[in-house]
C-alpha cells in the first residue's frame, strides 16, 4: 500500500495579536535554522524584543540568516545588528540605497524555521501592526504553514540572500529571471515574483482563475490592479457572478488610495461591490476566487505586480477557502459600503485630479522609472 503524500497545512494568523506571538514561538522553538526577510523593520521596542531572541538563538548555536529592504527599514540604524553579527549571525540589506537602483525592492515578508515551519503574510516587525486590527494596530493576515512547501520557501529565501547586494550582471538581467517562478506543492502553489524578464507566476495565476470564477471576495491594501486583471474582475460580474472589494478607508499611502480610487467609478457601473475598511489602517492582502485563495506579501497594484520581489501563497482547497470566506466576512462587518450615486457625488474636481495625478503617477511614471532602472544596472 502506497503512503499517501505529505500535504501542507495552513493556519491563519488573524491580526498582530496572533502573528508576533506565533513568530516568537517558531524562533524561541528553532534548533538549527532561522530565516528571517521583511521589508519593513523598525527599531522600537518589539524590533528589539526580536533581537533579543535572535540573539538566544545564537546561543543555542541556531543558524540565523535575516534580510530587510534597505528602504523600507530605512530607520533601522547601521549598528543595529552588529550584535547579531558578532555572535555568529548574518544580516544583510537588500538593494542597499543607491539612486540608479532605488525603486526595486524586496517586499517579502517570511520566517522558516528548521525547514519544517514558515509564517508568512502582509505584516513587517513594527508596533504599528501589534494589535486586534479593530480597536488597535493595523488589519494584516498571516499564514503558519508545515509540510512540503516549507523547504520551498527556505531555498526561495536563500536566493534572495544571495542576490541582496543586487549586483546583477548584465547578461543575468537580460534572460529571464528565476525570481519569477510557480512552484508545486500538495494542496498549494508558491507564486514567486520580481522584476525582469519573464512572466508574472502571480499575475498568471490570478487570470487563470478569475477566466472561471463566480464569486470574487478580495481584501487588499494597495488597489491599482493590470488593465487585464480589472477587466477579468468586471468580466465576471457581467457572467453573473459576483465580485466583493475590501479596500482601505485608512492607508498608511495617500497617494495609492488616491490611485485606487480613480478606477471606483468603472468598477461600480460594472457591477463590483466596493467596501473601504474603517477601524485601522488596512494592510492585509488576501484574495478568494471560489476555492482558490492567494495570501502573502503582494497587493493588486502595479508595484506588486510588476516591480517588487514578492511572495504569495495559492491554495486550492475547499476548506481553506471556507476559512478564508470567514475572515471575509467578520471583516465585512467593519467596512462601509460604497455605492456609484454617493462616488459620484462625493468627487470634487479637486479630488478628482488628484486621483488622476495620483494614478498617472504609480501605474504610468513609477513602472517607467523601474524598467529604465533595471535595464541601466551597471555591470
Amino acid at each position: 500500500m502506497l503512503a499517501e503524500a505529505p500535504t501542507t497545512s495552513c493556519e491563519w494568523l488573524r491580526s498582530g495579536r496572533e502573528i508576533f506571538p506565533a513568530i516568537f514561538e517558531a524562533i524561541e522553538g528553532a534548533q538549527r535554522s532561522i530565516r528571517l526577510e521583511f521589508y519593513t523593520y523598525s527599531p522600537g521596542s518589539l524590533g528589539k524584543r526580536f533581537l533579543e531572541v535572535l540573539l538566544r538563538a545564537r546561543q543555542r548555536g541556531v543558524e540565523v540568516h535575516l534580510i530587510v529592504d534597505a528602504v523600507g527599514s530605512l530607520n533601522l540604524p547601521v549598528a543595529f545588528w552588529d550584535p547579531l553579527r558578532a555572535a555568529g549571525g548574518h544580516a544583510r540589506q537588500f538593494n542597499p540605497l543607491s539612486l540608479n537602483r532605488l525603486v526595486i525592492r524586496d517586499h517579502r515578508k517570511l520566517l522558516v524555521c528548521d525547514d519544517a515551519l514558515a509564517i508568512v503574510g502582509g505584516f513587517n516587525i513594527s508596533h504599528a501592526y501589534d494589535g486586534d486590527g479593530v480597536t488597535s494596530g493595523w488589519c494584516d493576515l498571516g499564514l503558519r504553514l508545515r509540510g512540503p512547501i516549507v523547504p520551498e520557501l527556505a531555498a526561495a529565501f536563500d536566493e534572495m540572500f544571495a542576490r541582496a547586494d543586487f549586483q546583477h550582471k548584465r547578461f543575468v538581467r537580460l534572460r529571464k529571471t528565476s525570481a519569477k517562478r510557480a512552484i508545486l506543492a500538495p494542496e498549494g502553489q508558491l507564486l514567486l515574483s520580481g522584476p525582469g524578464r519573464g512572466r508574472n507566476p502571480i499575475k498568471d495565476a490570478l487570470r487563470y482563475d478569475l477566466a472561471r470564477a463566480g464569486e470574487v471576495s478580495i481584501i487588499v491594501a494597495y488597489f491599482l490592479p493590470t488593465w487585464g486583471i480589472r477587466r477579468a474582475l468586471m468580466q465576471v460580474v457581467r457572467r453573473g457572478g459576483r465580485v466583493r472589494l475590501v479596500l482601505a478607508g485608512k492607508s498608511d499611502v495617500l497617494v495609492s488610495q488616491l490611485a485606487g480610487q480613480s478606477l471606483y467609478r468603472r468598477l461600480l457601473r460594472a457591477g463590483v461591490e466596493i467596501y473601504e475598511y474603517q477601524p485601522q489602517i488596512l494592510h492585509a492582502k488576501l484574495v478568494i476566487i471560489d476555492d482558490a485563495v492567494y495570501a502573502g506579501s503582494a497587493n493588486l497594484d502595479q508595484r506588486s505586480l510588476n516591480i517588487n520581489y514578492e511572495l504569495m501563497i495559492r491554495f486550492a482547497s475547499p476548506q481553506i477557502a471556507g476559512e478564508a470566506r470567514e475572515i471575509f466576512a467578520q471583516t465585512l462587518i467593519h467596512c462601509r459600503r460604497v455605492t456609484a450615486g454617493e462616488w459620484r457625488k462625493s468627487r470634487s474636481l479637486w479630488r478628482r485630479l488628484k486621483q488622476r495625478w495620483a494614478y498617472f503617477l504609480l501605474a504610468r511614471i513609477d513602472p517607467y522609472v523601474a524598467r529604465r532602472q533595471w535595464r541601466g544596472l551597471p555591470d
